[in-house]
């Protein structure tokens, strides 16, 4: 079996002791579904972790792109992250307002570009908050950091790779959606998609990943992919509404030590868009 790896993850104690050290950079990393009414950069403007910068993951985006916020070119990246002062040598800590939810898309982002010592905090900004930790609401000017992106393509799927997966059954693909939009019995977020799943998906709702905001340890983690019908000594392809929550599951993953994951980044936003590609409905 795999050897955990909690490096991914921090918790709000060990930042309260690392907060002001040179090499930590905090980043707020929120976002939210488009049906939740709530805007993080406003957010982040009343109240965030002190020193926190506000990571878009709307904006550090494939513009080009109809799909969501799909992973932006290296080059993009870099200059982004630099203007927020984030870059070679530092360590990385984000979190988000929900918990655990929208961080671990931003952690994904970092590792596809190469950046590994990134983490995400355990609880996000809920936790921080009950435990009475400092907030702020001082706007940041950070000093310009150089980053060299080093893409790592075996993090991400494309819908092409997708589909000889399904065809060939080289790669599991897991599907974070809750059961019900899973099962094709609840409608999209997002206008213009069918309801159902990728064939032969199985249904690991990132939900499953967590206790009240906190991820569960890994013995529990193993528990729920295989209790699920996931094959954890197989490759794995994580897969949700828009690759948000998939990056949920691949953070789990990479906690138990599961290393041969990737994230479908235009899931089912792209999937469930195209007549073309077949659909299935009902519980896996």
């Amino acid at each position: 079996m795999p050897q955990s790896d909690p490096s991914c993850l921090v918790s709000t104690e060990w930042l309260a002791k690392h907060l002001d050290a040179p090499d930590v950079k905090v980043v707020d990393g929120s976002w939210h579904l488009p049906d939740a009414g709530r805007d993080p950069k406003a957010e982040f403007r009343d109240a965030h972790i002190p020193g926190a910068v506000f990571f878009d993951i709307d904006e550090i985006s494939d513009s080009k792109s109809p799909l969501p916020h799909m992973a932006p070119s290296a080059e993009k990246f870099a200059a982004r992250v630099r203007k927020l002062g984030l870059g070679d040598g530092n360590r990385i800590v984000v979190y988000d307002t929900a918990g655990l939810f929208s961080a671990a898309r931003v952690w994904w982002l970092f590792r596809l570009m190469g950046h590994e010592d990134v983490a995400v905090l355990d609880g996000g900004l809920p936790k921080w908050k009950a435990e009475g930790r400092a907030l702020d609401d001082l706007p940041k000017a950070p000093r310009e950091r150089h980053f060299t992106p080093r893409r790592d393509t075996t993090l991400i799927r494309d819908v092409t790779e997708v589909a000889r997966a399904v065809k060939l059954g080289d790669e599991q693909i897991v599907d974070a959606r809750g059961a019900s939009r899973f099962a094709g019995e609840a409608p999209e977020p997002r206008d213009g998609l069918r309801a159902g799943h990728i064939p032969g998906a199985r249904n690991v709702p990132y939900s499953a990943m967590l206790d009240a905001g906190v991820m569960k340890q890994p013995d529990a983690i193993r528990r729920v992919f295989e209790e699920a019908g996931v094959d954890l000594d197989r490759s794995i392809v994580t897969s949700c509404g828009s690759g948000v929550t998939a990056a949920i599951l691949g953070l789990a993953l990479h906690r138990i030590g599961h290393r041969d994951w990737a994230i479908y980044d235009g899931s089912w936003s792209e999937w469930g868009r195209y007549d073309q590609l077949p659909v299935a409905t009902g519980a896996a």
